[in-house]
């Protein structure tokens, strides 16, 4: 079943992102993660494509792990960065032939050390390029059960100057054939619910799953708001840093994460999407806390 029929049947589905190993050893830890986390039955689990596609090959080994397996459809990220649009399709065919139909189509981000975001000469600037490439490469291929998913921004589309843009952005892409969006991190229940009520408004109807990042430790929550541009609200900071160890900490970020996640459910999201970080101790206890269980399956 692709992505795009789960969220057809209106149970909220249950999903994990995971990112490529950079060694042998995160290697192994991932493999264990995958492990764990397939036990929670999830609906599919992402796998990100490194910074500036660095980690390209290690990704589509890992979607290949996962599409070889069949239990669990992987949902393979592309980006536009660095790539020009024939590489783009080379890799399109190759996760075709492997069955791969779950995409999640990214600008992405610029290489690390250049700080405005440059096209490749022949590559695609927008994502609503990529989907367009990903139907038309589908297509050729008599392909039509492609399930495409693309990337939306509560905590910006709280800010007056992004609003019209941001939407406008996931108009094109929705109008260019994606199936669905899944929100970049943020904490606010209300971001959310705004960004999906003014999308309807103008005619977007793809469903949008939120994106949770249950944060184990201080250091990860200062480093996610490095990352993403979006900060972490100080109460989490606080809570994370007065635990006394490891597990108070991760337990303090679990309970923030869960209280998100049930309002986000109440509030009628299709499904939770669980940043993992590529450890499964604060997932799983995150989705204990979840009335997600006893879905589809």
């Amino acid at each position: 079943m692709t992505i795009r029929e789960l969220l057809g049947d209106q149970t909220p589905t249950l999903s994990y992102e995971l990112f490529p190993p950079r060694t042998p050893a995160a290697e192994s830890t991932l493999e264990a993660t995958m492990r764990t986390l397939a036990l929670t039955d999830p609906d599919f689990i992402s796998i990100t494509y490194g910074a500036a596609g660095a980690t390209r090959s290690t990704s589509r080994g890992v979607v290949q792990k996962l599409a070889e397996s069949h239990t669990i459809p992987p949902l393979a990220h592309l980006t536009c960065v660095d790539q020009s649009r024939d590489e783009v399709i080379q890799v399109i065919e190759e996760y075709l032939d492997e069955g791969v139909r779950d995409f999640l189509a990214l600008r992405g981000d610029p290489p690390q050390g250049q700080p405005d975001w440059r096209p490749h000469p022949d590559g695609l600037r927008y994502a609503y390029e990529l989907v367009t490439l990903l139907r038309e490469v589908a297509a050729t291929h008599g392909i039509d059960n492609l399930s495409i998913g693309v990337a939306a921004f509560p905590a910006q589309h709280v800010m007056p100057q992004w609003r019209n843009q941001g939407l406008e952005v996931l108009r094109s892409k929705q109008e260019a054939g994606a199936d669905f969006a899944i929100t970049q991190v943020f904490y606010d229940i209300g971001q959310y619910t705004s960004l999906v009520e003014d999308a309807k408004a103008e005619g977007i109807t793809i469903p949008i799953i939120p994106e949770v990042m249950p944060l184990a430790t201080a250091r990860r929550a200062h480093r996610a708001s490095q990352i993403t541009g979006v900060p972490t609200p100080s109460e989490i900071i606080a809570d994370l840093e007065a635990a006394e160890d490891d597990d108070a900490a991760r337990a303090a970020g679990v309970a923030h994460a869960a209280r998100l996640s049930c309002g986000l459910l109440d509030a009628g999201a299709p499904g939770i999407h669980v940043i993992t970080f590529n450890k499964h101790d604060a997932a799983l206890e995150l989705v204990k806390e979840l009335p997600l269980r006893g879905h589809h399956h």
